[in-house]
């Protein structure tokens, strides 16, 4: 008796169904399924032919896609999801639909036109784990995509999914929305700065092994650290420059993203306890190398070798800068590689910018300075992850966080006075503890050190927006997103913005400011406020009811903290304006 024959195949599986679909179809049925028809017709129907998927079915509120090749199917994902985005860009948020997204590659049976299998089931559990408008692949799609798209991955680890007997190792694609990582006009040209600018990539690491990743982060961080010494030049900042680490990139689309004339990459490859770190510097607009070198080194001298690069690079664009020098800071580095490499690490799971990556490089600051406890960078670094604990995500008392981040920082200024992020992160202490003449006094001095330090002028803005100079916070904000248009923190960037224009009594410039975060961070709750407030002083009561009901619903905590309560570097005259529009707006506190 012969057995009837199973046609299988090998297909790139594509999941999606809406978020919050039951919530639209009870709010305005006839109206959701009309925009749902309408982004079928229009976007998705077409991208999916333009990238050689087939439909294999829809149900109400999603579909099923097969497609011949993985990276036309994230391509495909990606165009979508970003498409979305600006679609939805001017939608009220209740509006909005917004698709989640899981891929997987996988061998599935093929029956009367419809797919079946294990592959299957994974795909549509990934779409599970994916945040609306975001996207989410297995580990074997994220291999054979990762260096072929301009899109960027986001490690979430081993996943246990339901109804599947092995974990998963889950990759989220970040960066899909067209606002994030710019400055504060969404999709804005960033024109070039009137002194020579230059961006520092992160150097590829060319060895078999991904632990030397954070040997390779840490040459291209010091060569930026070096370079910002420099005040004839404008230096791009680490959180900007890192968003491009793990993706194979265009120099002229970099120049054009950053807003930079020269870019420097670079690689690093280690055998036993030698190293090879090659370094180029290129011309962004027209791709010509301007300088290149390789140096050979044992692993003893990486410090010296970082010098090195940052010094030749400065000196090759020294025609583009007349008669500037390089101006270093003396500092201290640290003794122990081992305690670099904690350090490094620290800061990789700070830029993730979330409450367990947040808690995790607590850990490894905490090893660094157990591994070498003269190393300063190690004492602020654990400071900032404190602060962000108990501000943002509210882990940790704030007033008891603020008396242990100042001492940190204080020790960390004690042990290397030439570092100027300890000292900028020493102000931003001193202000949010309510001190303002002393921390402008230290990031002053910081940014006397290092010109184009980023985080120095963050901290300079918010210290002048609230102690009563908005004015010139809302200028010094502004040169903090051009020196770093792609942080991972901009978020709390352009709602300081937001604050900065309520503050200088524009409400409708902090109106369109809120919407503009909003859009880009949906669920971070401080724009919500704002938006009440300022919609309250303007008597848009109805709007102002519903961003201010948000704003509580989001984070009650933290509304709590900073509205109920008063934080320490809130002057009484500014809670009591910040008051007055939320009580315009309905609030009964």
């Amino acid at each position: 008796m012969s057995l009837e024959r199973v046609e299988r195949r090998l297909v790139a599986i594509l999941a999606a169904d809406v978020a919050g679909y039951s919530r639209l179809m009870g709010q305005d049925e006839a109206g959701t399924l009309s925009r749902l028809r309408t982004h079928r017709r229009e976007l998705i129907d077409p991208k999916v032919a333009e990238h050689g998927g087939r439909v294999v079915k829809t149900t109400g509120d999603g579909f099923l896609i097969e497609f011949p090749s993985v990276v036309e199917a994230v391509a495909c994902a990606v165009a979508v999801q970003r498409d979305m985005a600006e679609r939805n860009a001017d939608i009220p948020e209740e509006q909005r639909i917004a698709f989640r997204v899981g891929i997987n590659l996988g061998d599935v049976i093929v029956e009367d036109g419809d797919i079946h299998g294990d592959g299957v089931n994974v795909a549509a559990r990934l779409e599970g784990l994916a945040d609306p408008g975001g996207i989410c692949v297995s580990a074997i799609v994220h291999d054979q995509v990762q260096n072929r798209l301009d899109c960027a991955f986001d490690d979430m680890g081993d996943q246990s999914l339901k109804n599947i007997a092995r974990p998963v190792r889950v990759f989220r694609v970040v960066g899909l929305r067209p606002s994030a990582g710019l400055t504060f006009a969404a999709q804005a040209v960033l024109t070039l700065p009137d002194k020579p600018s230059v961006a520092v990539l992160p150097f590829a690491n060319m060895s078999n092994d991904p632990e030397q990743d954070f040997l390779a982060d840490g040459i291209a961080e010091d060569v930026i650290m070096a370079l910002s010494r420099c005040p004839s030049l404008f230096v791009i900042a680490r959180n900007s420059a890192f968003t491009y680490k793990g993706r194979a990139v265009d120099i002229r689309k970099v120049g054009r993203e950053l807003g930079v004339r020269y870019v420097l990459e670079g690689s690093l490859r280690r055998s036993g306890n030698h190293i090879r770190v090659t370094g180029q510097l290129i011309e962004a607009e027209s791709g010509k190398e301007i300088w290149a070198d390789r140096y050979d080194r044992d692993l003893d001298d990486i410090f010296v070798v970082q010098d090195e690069i940052s010094e030749a690079a400065t000196i090759a664009i020294a025609p583009a800068i007349a008669d500037a020098e390089q101006q270093r800071a003396m500092r201290r580095l640290p003794g122990s590689l081992d305690a670099w490499a904690s350090y490094q690490r620290g800061f990789w799971h700070l830029s993730k910018f979330t409450a367990d990556d947040n808690a995790v490089a607590e850990k490894f600051f905490q090893r660094a300075i157990e591994l070498d406890f003269n190393f300063g960078g190690a004492y602020w670094g654990l400071a900032k992850a404190q602060i962000i604990s108990a501000a943002i995500f509210q882990k940790r008392d704030l007033a008891e966080t603020l008396i242990s981040a100042e001492a940190l920082t204080r020790q960390a200024v004690a042990l290397d006075r030439g570092d100027a992020e300890a000292r900028s992160w020493l102000g931003h202490i001193l202000f949010m503890s309510g001190d303002a003449e002393g921390a402008l006094a230290e990031i002053e001095r910081a940014l006397t050190m290092s010109p184009n330090l980023a985080s120095g002028y963050g901290s300079l803005g918010d210290t002048l927006t609230w102690s009563g100079r908005p004015k010139e916070g809302l200028a010094a904000l502004h040169r903090y997103l051009r020196l770093d248009p792609r942080s991972p923190m901009m978020a709390v960037g352009l709602q300081q913005i937001v604050a900065a224009h309520y503050f200088c009594r524009e409400y409708e410039a902090a109106v369109g400011a809120a919407k503009r975060v909003i859009r880009s961070y949906p669920e971070y709750p401080l724009p919500h406020r704002w938006l009440a407030a300022a919609l309250g002083q303007l008597d848009r009561s109805e709007e102002a009811r519903r961003a201010l009901d948000k704003a509580i619903a989001i984070a009650p905590t933290s509304f709590d903290l900073y509205i109920r309560g008063r934080a320490p570097w809130w002057r009484p005259e500014d809670h009591t304006h910040v008051l007055e529009g939320l009580r315009k707006a309905g609030w009964k506190g």
